[in-house]
């Protein structure tokens, strides 16, 4: 019989186990296994293949049940995802109803869960922009949260692995507050688009508009070939599951590439319910599962551990990973975990027309969008409220073709439509500031159906964060009128907190353990063989797109950990 405790507890045994297989965990996972290490990856949800398992990718809109929208009794089962724009019978397969994980908001907070293979890697809006200086050095500049304790320098050679690995479309435009990349060929903008680039340029020394920066293969590498990855159609459907592997996800690539090294085990179904920490040893040993569908209590054991579970969850797993020496929470001898929680606002929207340009339309579709730096309070504090915001900046031109008539009449109206005035759309992406009163923590009493105890959310707006939304409407509508647009017309979508998938904090890097949870390389102060590289690391937002550095984050981890590793100092 001991002969079979030993056994079981060997075939549990693994170099590495990496929390999560979205967008940070699928890199873990890649560069764990490439770099030889035996990796055991869990996930909550159920197992995706790439391709397989995507239902609706390659429906036609009428061959949808319900012709794309939800029936009233199911979208009751979604009420948190419903609101949310990704939201449609095409896409409900990758949704996660409300009841599978219940949680308290003490403030209204919309948190956006995928439990499957992939995560949200599958849903997100591929926009990929590095950070600079400007960003790393916020905190420090304005006193608000913790300095970082890295800059651009320290992580622009990791930017670069996973844009080249990802593929990334972008154009190198040379502004000092967006670092380029290593770019694939960038998608065109429109005419009007152009148009407001030039008016921004003449009338302004400051104000940037570029070509978004987007994960999608518009010119694909021998490397994406190799991932079994093709060029990108242009559908605009991603969020269905790209048959292609057009625009990247840890289901099209990482997971994939890291299971041809033999060195990957991926395990489905399994509900983290904490890590296991060994007082003796002085680190952590492994980690604690629930299998969803036995309710089975399984441990498995490594020597370091990834936590990349995203931002929420990662930080209910490390507040439930409790012992006589963290009885508040692995590694929280200060007292700090799950608190200074921020986001990003995409409140602000602003639209308008423009009667220029009628020659022109756009042909095709294009998954991607124009972008607008950051351009308050970059280099001074100059408004205020502190930090900033950018801004997505998009095209259309509608018809309406004349269906008055009948027969030949009627087909040759419709065949003659009549173009409209341009529209023209811009979303904010303002960044807010981590404070100690946006928090979550642990319930004593109330459990999920797991046994695990339910996360309090209290993560709003601030005052600051009402001051930059009046700011966007007040500076575009300027812009748009510099720009010759018209009818002009500001809007507040009212979205929740955690709507937009921009949640982190939490479980801050920092350079002092009085005031952080992790050190510059996203270990851990208290716990050194357990690192978090997930949005949950993040002391400060920025105003980017947070994916491309999670993954960079990651990327860099993995490289200090493995050789830590390897000389035995963990």
């Amino acid at each position: 019989m001991s002969n079979l405790i030993i056994d079981s507890i060997k075939e549990r045994t693994f170099d590495a186990i990496v929390i999560g297989s979205g967008m940070s965990g699928g890199w873990a996972a890649k560069d764990l296994t490439e770099k030889g290490l035996k990796t055991l990856v869990l996930e909550r949800g159920r197992n995706i293949e790439h391709i397989k398992d995507y239902p609706t990718t390659l429906k036609n809109p009428w061959e949808f049940e319900h012709l794309g929208q939800v029936p009233n009794h199911i979208k009751e089962e979604y009420k948190i995802p419903s609101r949310h724009y990704i939201f449609g019978e095409s896409t409900l397969h990758f949704l996660v109803k409300d009841k599978e994980q219940e949680y308290i908001q003490d403030q209204p907070f919309d948190w956006m869960r995928a439990y499957q293979v992939g995560g949200r890697s599958l849903l997100w809006a591929r926009q990929t922009q590095r950070w600079s200086d400007f960003d790393f050095e916020g905190p420090a500049r304005d006193g608000y949260a913790v300095d970082w304790p890295i800059r651009y320098a320290d992580i622009a050679p990791w930017y670069s692995k996973v844009e080249k690995f990802a593929g990334i479309t972008g154009n190198r435009d040379g502004v000092p507050t967006l670092p380029d990349g290593e770019f694939l060929t960038p998608h065109e903008m429109s005419c009007v688009e152009k148009h407001f680039k030039q008016q921004m340029a003449k009338h302004y020394k400051d104000r940037y508009v570029i070509i978004g920066r987007a994960a999608h293969l518009t010119q694909p590498k021998a490397i994406h070939y190799q991932q079994g990855r093709a060029q990108c159609q242009n559908r605009v459907i991603c969020e269905r599951g790209c048959p292609y592997g057009g625009y990247f996800s840890s289901v099209s690539a990482t997971i994939p590439w890291a299971m041809r090294t033999g060195k990957l085990t991926l395990r489905p179904h399994s509900v983290v319910h904490s890590i296991i920490y060994d007082n003796k040893k002085q680190k952590a040993t492994g980690v604690r599962i629930i299998d969803a569908n036995t309710r089975e209590m399984i441990e498995y054991y490594a020597k370091i551990i990834f936590v990349n579970a995203s931002t929420v969850n990662s930080n209910l797993i490390l507040l439930n990973s409790v012992s006589d020496r963290f009885p508040n929470g692995l590694g929280n001898d200060n007292g700090l975990l799950g608190k200074y929680m921020a986001f990003h606002s995409f409140r602000g929207r602003i639209t308008a027309e423009y009667d220029g340009l009628l020659d022109s339309t756009t042909d095709g579709k294009r998954p991607n969008s124009s972008y607008v730096l950051r351009f308050r309070n970059v280099y001074k504090q100059e408004t205020d409220f502190i930090r900033g915001y950018a801004a997505g900046f998009s095209t259309s031109r509608g018809y309406a073709p004349d269906t008055s008539g009948v027969g030949e009449d009627l087909k040759n109206s419709l065949m003659k439509p009549q173009w409209g005035l341009w529209q023209v759309n811009s979303h904010m992406m303002g960044e807010t500031i981590p404070k100690e009163a946006s928090r979550v923590w642990l319930d004593k009493d109330l459990k999920d159906k797991y046994g695990i105890p339910q996360l309090h959310v209290s993560v709003e707006y601030d005052n600051n964060d009402e001051k930059m939304l009046k700011d966007f409407w007040e500076q575009y509508s300027e812009m748009y009128s510099k720009a010759g647009f018209s009818n002009i017309q500001v809007h507040d979508t009212k979205r929740n907190p955690g709507s937009e998938n921009h949640e982190m904090g939490g479980v801050r890097m920092g350079k002092d353990p009085k005031t952080s949870m992790l050190n510059k390389w996203n270990q851990m102060h208290n716990c050194k063989n357990v690192f978090v590289t997930d949005g949950a690391c993040m002391p400060s937002t920025s105003t980017q797109n947070p994916s491309l550095t999670y993954m960079a984050l990651t990327a860099r981890a993995v490289d200090y950990a493995v050789k830590e590793m390897k000389a035995q100092r963990l």
